[in-house]
């Protein structure tokens, strides 16, 4: 576990994008598809409906549309660009990185550092967290983060309790000197004894992609909920709660809620464990699904955009997901 304050030279978020597909994917489509009933998908997710792309969009077009989303708000060029950071475990392709793909459509200036992180669905709040430690005393003035993931393309449409759960899309922020968010203090942990709980066995090194493994479904995300659940109550609650503690905050402190978009009712019980009121936690996921590490950035943006974010407010980001990961974030809104 690594914890730590923002730098001397601090720079905050100038601006926030995001970017679903527009293909809506319905409780009534997915009756269809996985035999699941439109009641029961509600009643234990709390998600209506979800964004899958379409056959030709990849994790990098989702990420450039929610790029140039937030570089707008900021008003900034791609050529300012010092650092692009992808965060995402559905890259286009194994190499090269997404975020040189990102960089490249964006029309980044030649040398701009760009790469990706894979903490799953936490890996924009380490992502961003890396952003603003490389910033403080570097050259480079900005950096964009963005978090993107296309679930839908890793989904076995045998296996109910995940193809219900999941959409598309991709989120970004802009960081630089000043900004209308400040990133005060960060927290970053694995439990990787817990690693087998989510993942995506087949395709790797360790288990190449072959006629029987694909005949097996390894290609496929598999993911023990009950564990994962188990693993928020456990591990998360007493995480947060530490956090806010070590920074010399309550939970009455926080102004907006921007938790990891997993699952309706699973956020209804963090809210309710932490103490955190339902009426300040931000919630996308009854849109758009669980968004892998896009369900940050984009409710970020959502709440950004709200014009609910006044000067002082407390925002505690709080992401989990496979490894097991856990990364946390305060921003103060200035």
């Amino acid at each position: 576990m690594i914890t730590y304050g923002a730098a001397q030279d601090t720079r905050g978020v100038l601006g926030t994008g995001s970017y679903v597909p527009g293909r809506v994917v319905s409780n009534k489509d997915m009756t269809a598809l996985a035999g699941v009933s439109e009641e029961a998908i509600l009643r234990k997710t709390a998600i209506r409906e979800r964004r899958w792309a379409k056959p030709e969009e990849a994790t990098s077009d989702l990420a450039v549309a929610a790029a140039r989303a937030a570089l707008e708000q900021a008003g900034i060029s791609a050529a300012e660009l010092g650092l692009i950071i992808v965060a995402t475990s559905t890259p286009d392709s194994p190499q090269p990185a997404t975020a040189c793909v990102v960089a490249d459509e964006l029309g980044a200036g030649h040398g701009t550092a760009a790469f990706d992180v894979n903490s799953v669905c936490s890996g924009f709040t380490f992502a961003l967290s890396i952003a603003e430690r490389m910033l403080a005393g570097a050259s480079a003035d900005y950096a964009l983060v963005i978090g993107a993931d296309v679930y839908s393309r890793i989904l076995s449409p045998a296996d109910r309790r995940t193809i219900v759960l999941f959409g598309d899309g991709a989120g970004a922020v802009v960081l630089g000197p000043g900004g209308r968010q400040r990133l005060i203090s960060s927290r970053l942990a694995s439990f990787s004894s817990e690693r087998e709980l989510i993942g995506v066995p087949g395709g790797g090194s360790r288990m190449p992609a072959t006629e029987e493994t694909l005949r097996d479904g390894a290609q496929y995300f598999s993911m023990n909920g009950r564990g994962v659940a188990e693993f928020v109550q456990d591990q998360v609650v007493p995480a947060v709660q530490e956090f806010l503690k070590d920074n010399g905050l309550s939970q009455d402190d926080i102004t907006h809620f921007v938790p990891h978009q997993a699952n309706g009712r699973l956020l209804e019980s963090l809210s309710e464990r932490l103490g955190i009121p339902a009426s300040r936690m931000a919630v996308t996921v009854t849109r758009y699904g669980n968004t892998g590490a896009a369900s940050v950035p984009i409710t970020l943006d959502h709440l950004a955009r709200s014009g609910a974010v006044a000067p002082g407010d407390l925002t505690l980001l709080a992401a989990f997901g496979g490894g097991m990961s856990m990364g946390l974030t305060l921003l103060r809104a200035v």
